[in-house]
């Protein structure tokens, strides 16, 4: 049974991803460019405060930004308040060349780094979240009404650069189903910033107007608002699949000077999900004489890149690209394009050989030129190319036999020749580069092997290293390292990869039962191959610590291998990512390990995920005894079409109707917890109260709990939902009642939205 202490661990294990330093010292480094990206200055955090680093890949050196006991005497004596070094009441500063300034204890300071004399300096206003600046520093646009506006920096004067913007047609905003309306609510912000790109020169803004004006209009009934009154209902323009209107992106280039406005005369760009100047599949040329941008038609089986005059709006088409299945530039849906403009040709990515590679083509003409990458591997992303040397730095999955998802950084010639690996150490590598590219900061880790941090320049040389991470945190909490493994999908021949989380205070000769943390992609991966569990993971670890074997699968159908294996998803939404295959996989698994109990096996997801748990209890009863879906996307026939035509083709009723929860209810037999916040407006609440309708209907016996107020995430009630998500496996699969314990809330903050939105 779990104990009190079980559900500490778990309650400082979930917030592991969002309180850095807490548990594990430096694992993450974002660096914080100055002299243009030459050097560069971070911040690890161990639990107690930050100490701040300053490193020189030129120079090989990396040490502290600044002497931290004397900038806290320095402090304490000119602000006549105690500043303890290990602690420093500030999280970020500005470096100069003789000076540290910060904002501390309500006021902005300036520090100088010979003599450590601490003064109040003059404020620096903070830019706007809602403004977009342009790249000389001179001027920002931002939105305000319907349309477009300009404000100049240094003398404050504000001016339109469009006037006709109206409801559901303005300048700017990407579409209303993904805007998360409720999210930037509870964080204090009217909407997000402006979907703006500006031209090299500053001189432009690329924007576009969306139209929304047919799109189909849904409601949320916000119960108890926040200043107490009546209901109160909120209306959102969100399509659904099959609908005949969906938000469309007229691109349009803004001159700031001249004040005009130059339309893309071309058709609308469909935009069910993402903004395309947002996603970067619209941008700017290098030297700013054209915009391209990608296109494609609803059935996703074309894909097209264009190039847009910015001075006449004129529009031509470089190259096209078609297929029998969805034409992607990228497996993974949220990540840019993996296009590179050079001076006169184009690398584009393709998997027409099966795999995902590199081609290069004529930028005027459209010609195929050559392909640039080949092999039974995949392009993950292009870090550099040094045209002068005719060489392209990318980083590609597939070249580690141990782990097909694990990225290393590689080089080709662009006439295809000279392939060569850069990191051939076997690890995963993520990869952060500064403006000017003449080195990249490389985090080398698996999900057993903490991450060492290093600079590199481009033959794989270390210039640096800045961090070996440090767990002796982590492991106090009776965490233990996952495991790794390689299993048969349900065909008996696909090779799927997974990871394993034994229990907290492991015991071989016991029996535990089991958690499937699900999420079905298949425009993501369940599982990193990095040793960051990452947002769709960060359940994993505290489920463990409860006292359940947890296992995380990438089935068939997500993203990271061939277009094979990655087509296995199309048309079969329903399948859940594979759940099949699942079944297969913890069969496989208690072959050896004795001690996972198939008779106690519970599933656990959120939204794709939460659609994927209640389907694990309907299509395999005789496997999934319990389940806990949140947030789940129950219906897809109610779904963004952005997603569902993507994965289920377009103009395929029969095929979402197949992807619904709702219309098997009466297969359940299993113990169901549904889930879901009342203001979720990325999915709906409607999707889990349809399915509750069918299941009372059926007669069924289920439990159901809406969150006011919460939006898709439970962002400002995690640890309240996630413990009422503990407590019903833990009675569900021990049979035991769980322990009396309330968690301490997860504080709403910044470093918390970026792990859950990374």
């Amino acid at each position: 049974m779990s104990t009190t202490e079980d559900y500490q661990a778990a309650e400082l294990l979930f917030r592991r991803p969002v309180r850095p330093g807490e548990l594990v010292v430096g694992d993450k480094v974002r660096p914080q460019w100055t002299d243009g990206g030459a050097r560069f200055w971070y911040a690890v955090g161990d639990g107690a405060g930050r100490r701040f680093v300053r490193a020189d890949p030129a120079a090989g050196t990396r040490e502290p930004a600044f002497d931290h006991a004397r900038l806290a005497a320095a402090l304490a004596a000119a602000s006549g308040q105690q500043v303890d070094p290990r602690a420093l009441p500030f999280a970020a500063i500005e470096l100069t060349a003789d000076a540290v300034l910060f904002f501390a204890l309500g006021a902005h300071w300036r520090c100088t780094l010979d003599g450590y004399v601490c003064e109040r300096a003059a404020a620096t206003p903070p830019g706007s979240p809602l403004e977009v600046p342009s790249p000389d520093g001179k001027a920002v646009v931002y939105r305000q009404g319907h349309d477009l506006w300009a404000r100049s920096v240094s003398d404050g004067r504000t001016w339109a650069l469009t006037t006709d913007g109206a409801p559901d047609h303005p300048y700017g905003p990407g579409p209303d189903a993904t805007a998360n309306s409720t999210l930037l609510r509870k964080i204090g912000l009217p909407y997000l910033p402006p979907a703006v790109a500006w031209s090299p020169d500053s001189t432009k803004v690329l924007a576009h107007r969306t139209d929304e004006r047919g799109v189909r209009r849904t409601q949320l009934v916000e119960a108890r608002p926040a200043d107490g009154g009546a209901p109160r209902t909120h209306t959102q323009r969100y399509a659904y699949a099959g609908d005949e209107h969906v938000p469309l992106a007229e691109l349009v280039v803004l001159d700031l000077a001249a004040g005009t406005v130059v339309r893309a005369q071309a058709e609308p760009l469909l935009m069910p999900s993402v903004s395309p100047v947002t996603a970067k599949w619209a941008w700017w040329a290098p030297d700013g004489s054209a915009v391209y941008y990608l296109g494609r038609p609803r059935d996703l089986l074309t894909l097209t890149l264009n190039r847009l005059d910015p001075v006449t709006g004129e529009v031509t088409t470089v190259l096209t690209e078609s297929g029998e299945t969805r034409v992607e530039p990228n497996q993974w849906m949220y990540e840019p394009p993996i296009v590179r403009l050079l001076a006169d040709e184009v690398l584009w990515y393709s998997q027409r050989d099966g795999w995902g590679h590199l081609y290069r083509y004529d930028l005027r003409t459209g010609a195929l030129l050559g392909q640039v990458t080949s092999g039974e591997w995949a392009v993950r992303g292009i870090l550099r190319v040094d045209e002068a040397e005719r060489v392209v730095y990318f980083t590609a999955s597939g070249l580690v036999a141990e782990d097909p998802y694990r990225r290393t950084v590689c080089r080709a010639g662009l006439d295809g020749s000279g392939f060569a690996v850069i990191t051939d150490d076997g690890l995963d590598h993520v990869v952060t580069l500064p403006d000017h590219q003449e080195y990249f900061l490389d985090s080398a880790s698996t999900v057993d092997t903490p991450p060492v941090t290093r600079v590199r320049d481009w033959t794989g040389r270390v210039l640096v290293e800045l961090e070996r991470a440090d767990i002796t945190g982590l492991t106090a909490t009776g965490w233990t390292a996952p495991e790794r493994f390689r299993v048969k999908a349900a065909d008996g021949m696909t090779d799927v990869y997974g990871v394993l989380y034994r229990p907290r205070g492991f015991d071989p000769s016991r029996r535990y039962p089991v958690v499937d943390t699900l999420y079905p992609g298949p425009q993501v991966n369940r599982v990193a191959p990095s040793f960051d569990p990452g947002a769709t993971g960060l359940d994993a670890e505290p489920l463990a610590a409860l006292g359940f074997v947890v296992v995380a699968l990438d089935g068939r159908g997500t993203p990271g291998r061939s277009k094979a294996f990655h087509d296995a998803s199309y048309g079969r939404l329903a399948d859940a990512g594979g759940l099949d295959d699942h079944v297969a996989a913890l069969r496989q698994l208690a072959e050896t390990r004795p001690w996972m109990d198939l008779d106690r096996v519970g599933a656990f997801g959120h939204s794709g995920g939460g659609f994927a748990a209640a389907r694990a209890l309907l299509d395999f009863p005789g496997t999934y005894k319990a389940a806990v879906a949140l947030s789940g996307s129950h219906d897809a026939r109610h779904f963004n079409p952005g997603f569902v035509e993507a994965y289920d083709g377009a103009y395929r009723p029969e095929v979402w109707a197949r992807t619904s929860n709702v219309d098997r209810a009466d297969r359940l037999t299993g113990k169901l917890l549904l889930i879901h916040g009342e203001m979720d407006d990325q999915v709906h609440p409607a999707h889990t109260l349809r399915l509750a309708d069918r299941l009372v209907a059926a007669g069924k016996d289920f439990e159901l709990l809406i969150v006011p107020g919460a939006e898709h995430t439970f962002i400002d009630c995690l640890t309240y939902v996630r413990k009422r998500s503990w407590d019903f496996l833990v009675r569900e699969l021990t049979g035991t009642p769980p322990p009396a314990h309330r968690p301490a809330p997860i504080a709403l903050g910044p470093e918390l939205l970026g792990e859950l939105f990374a």
